[in-house]
């Protein structure tokens, strides 16, 4: 079985404030054509709800985007709801305070070492669990901290690949300066969810923009060879921000061009 392409709902949040709109939103992307979907950005939902919805839909949702607040709070409840919709991966969208727009800045050493205090119960109560952590990465994984270490480097260390895995997210690899595809390979067997995410460049804006996969300039076709040469499960499309366009049609759009690509059925 190859790789199952999914969306990652955190696309379509401004469609998925209630019960009503996030059925009607992953009803959308079912038609698609999508097989899977991350459950990031949504209301809140019950989760026997969740599962005969994903059930009559013919999706699957192997992986979530949890809020920091309710792994430290209620990770109880957060495992066992999981476990109901058939969720192995429960997903960190990054460390607290990484992407802070405090001032000062914390410096890079203390959001580390809060995360190791705050979040090192949490990855193994997971695992205990039967279940795996998986963190999302930004750029700003892809600064040193004062020992040398990139942060992404420093997270593999500490925690197993059984304990914790890495969501690559392509956009952010390339913002961070980085290889996207050399980093889906150097971390094969700590990624069985990955980011599909586009860069393209914005005259208007001076700057880089997010795209629908194609419309910009990742170098789809080494990504796509990392992956299959990798043991990834689920590759999810993801656009944070459209600038106008329709959502929908970007993650349709995406979807076209993988599978023009062969990557998809």
């Amino acid at each position: 079985m190859g790789v199952v392409i999914g969306a990652q709902m955190y696309t379509l949040r401004e469609f998925c404030k209630t019960p009503e709109d996030l059925e009607n939103s992953l009803t959308r992307v079912a038609k698609m054509g999508y097989k899977a979907v991350q459950l990031s950005g949504v209301c809140e939902y019950d989760a026997d709800w969740m599962k005969a919805l994903l059930d009559r839909l013919g999706l699957v949702a192997p992986v979530t985007h949890t809020a920091p607040k309710k792994l430290l709070e209620d990770l109880d409840k957060v495992i066992a709801d999981h476990k109901i919709f058939g969720a192995p991966y429960i997903g960190l969208g990054a460390a607290p305070r990484i992407l802070s727009k405090e001032e000062p800045i914390p410096s890079l050493t203390e959001v580390w070492n809060d995360f190791l205090r705050d979040f090192t119960p949490v990855v193994k109560k997971i695992s205990e669990a039967g279940l795996r952590f998986f963190y999302h990465h930004h750029a700003a994984e892809f600064v040193k901290l004062p020992d040398g270490r990139l942060f992404i480097d420093a997270l593999c260390e500490q925690f197993t690949p059984e304990e914790l895995g890495i969501i690559v997210d392509t956009y952010w690899v390339q913002a961070g300066g980085a290889d996207p595809a050399a980093w889906i390979r150097k971390l094969n067997g700590r990624i069985k969810c990955i980011h599909f995410k586009d860069m393209a460049y914005s005259r208007e804006d001076r700057g880089p923009h997010m795209a629908a996969i194609g419309d910009g300039n990742i170098n789809w076709e080494s990504v796509f060879a990392a992956v299959r040469d990798c043991d990834i499960e689920y590759a999810f499309v993801e656009q944070d921000k459209c600038y106008g366009e329709d959502p929908f049609d970007c993650l349709e759009r995406s979807l076209k061009f993988i599978r023009a690509a062969g990557f998809a059925d």
